[in-house]
């Protein structure tokens, strides 16, 4: 199979993962979903490597396992435990038949909007492109059509690993030093929401946004 072909191939497995986290109702399952998303990521960019003859490509699948694919999930599921191993399952703001709507008119318009790109870097994976593109919109997507705010950190996982890839295809062969400062501010902000929505957990007793936005005083 030519390397970009896989490419592509590879993201709408991105594109699937990320619509299984919108609809899954576990907050630890959606754990388990993220890292192999971030595996499938992983796989993009050692093939991006491959086809580009880019080793700074390589040092950034390294990063990006452990940290997307390893320590990530982790503090996902130590943070649940914080909070005593409940889970709350909320009934969506967006039922599930919308939200897929959603996020197919979101890959639709991204397509559209990738198809007049011209870039000798970006011409062989404009579908991956689209997709990467489309992921900054189904991470808000996640975010706005979740109650539980554990689910809503995911929204800001999946727009990050859509600007991860985004960058990966357009400047394959950038400096391993910018990936790796993508992926830490990724993982330090992943932490520093976690530790609020363990707080909130502990003082409210809730992980319901929409309770916690009626809170008065």
């Amino acid at each position: 199979m030519n390397g970009y072909v896989l490419i592509n191939t590879l993201g709408s497995f991105l594109i699937l993962t990320s619509l299984i986290i919108i609809l899954v109702k576990s907050p630890k399952a959606a754990a388990y979903i993220y890292g192999a998303q971030s595996l499938i990521l992983v796989a993009v960019f050692v093939t991006l490597g491959a086809v580009t003859h880019s080793g700074e490509l390589y040092k950034w699948a390294v990063t990006a396992f452990a940290m997307k694919v390893i320590l990530l999930p982790i503090i996902f599921i130590l943070g649940l435990k914080k909070m005593g191993g409940k889970e709350l399952e909320l009934p969506p703001v967006i039922s599930s038949f919308g939200a897929i709507l959603l996020v197919a008119a979101e890959v639709l318009l991204c397509f559209i909007a990738v198809s007049g790109i011209e870039l000798p870097t970006a011409i062989e994976v404009r579908p991956a492109l689209a997709i990467s593109l489309a992921h900054f919109f189904i991470g808000l997507t996640c975010i706005i059509s979740k109650r539980n705010i554990v689910k809503q950190i995911f929204g800001y996982c999946l727009m990050e690993n859509g600007s991860h890839l985004s960058l990966a295809l357009l400047a394959p062969k950038a400096p391993a030093l910018v990936e790796i400062g993508i992926a830490t501010d990724a993982l330090f902000a992943v932490i520093i929401m976690v530790v609020m929505a363990v707080r909130i957990h502990k003082h409210v007793g809730t992980l319901d946004s929409n309770e916690i936005m009626d809170l008065k005083g």
